[in-house]
């Protein structure tokens, strides 16, 4: 299947422009359509991370912020997190959800590409990604460079939506997905493109059990995944031996 990125010359520039423009409203629309499931999601991703008071985390693809955060409630106020984006709308956002908090002296945000991330090779106790593997331009890439960077001993977590399998639910799941959604997030961004991209990138998007052998073939131990809410969703954990 080939993807249209509506005259972008690439995947990263497509998905650039779509999150520099709502960027504004991520966080509200989020909550709104996930009938406020994402901050359960967050705190799920967070728990498998094994992170631990004075440790080191690091978000990729961090957006605004709010997995940075769940990871600095794990470490507290004697860690570090550090948060990596390219899009500078979203670290914005970002600054004010963390300026709003007790961590906004353990959360650092950098600017930079997720395919080469801008660190030491075992840097950090444990990585994230939260809904954004879907958008990134090579997958597998993404997770080796994550991989690169944590520490022997140290996790690598996906939160990604995923692909419920449920008779009855499935469908129910799809029409809402594939109709309501860019409809309602067209009346809150605005703007059609941003939420109509979120469906067409869930459909391009491998299965959860894919997405679990890729973390195994990037090199990472124990690979597996957790669906949540029926299977909307799943996170990945993998260990780096």
């Amino acid at each position: 299947m080939t993807q249209d990125f509506g005259g972008y010359r690439s995947k990263e520039e497509f998905v650039h422009s779509v999150f520099s423009s709502i960027a504004h409203r991520y966080d509200f629309l989020n909550t709104a359509l996930t009938f406020n499931r994402d901050k359960f999601w967050r705190r799920f991703a967070v728990g498998k991370c094994a992170l631990k008071p004075g440790g080191a985390g690091l978000d990729v693809c961090c957006g605004t912020g709010l997995l940075a955060l769940e990871q600095a409630r794990a470490v507290g106020l004697s860690g570090r997190v550090t948060g990596l984006d390219f899009c500078e709308n979203m670290l914005k956002k970002a600054v004010g959800n963390i300026a709003r908090t007790p961590f906004r002296d353990t959360i650092g945000l950098v600017r930079g590409n997720a395919l080469e991330l801008p660190f030491a090779d075992d840097s950090f106790d444990c990585v994230t990604i939260g809904f954004a593997l879907r958008n990134v331009p090579d997958i597998k890439r993404t997770i080796e460079e994550m991989r690169r960077v944590v520490k022997p001993g140290g996790r690598v977590v996906s939160l990604e939506l995923a692909k419920p399998g449920a008779p009855g639910f499935k469908q129910l799941y799809y029409l809402y997905f594939n109709h309501l959604v860019p409809l309602l997030g067209r009346l809150g961004a605005g703007k059609e493109g941003p939420y109509s991209w979120l469906s067409n990138s869930l459909k391009m998007f491998p299965h959860q059990s894919v997405i679990r052998d890729i973390f195994s073939g990037a090199g990472l131990a124990d690979a597996c995944y957790y669906e949540l809410t029926g299977g909307i969703v799943a996170v990945h954990v993998g260990t780096k031996p």
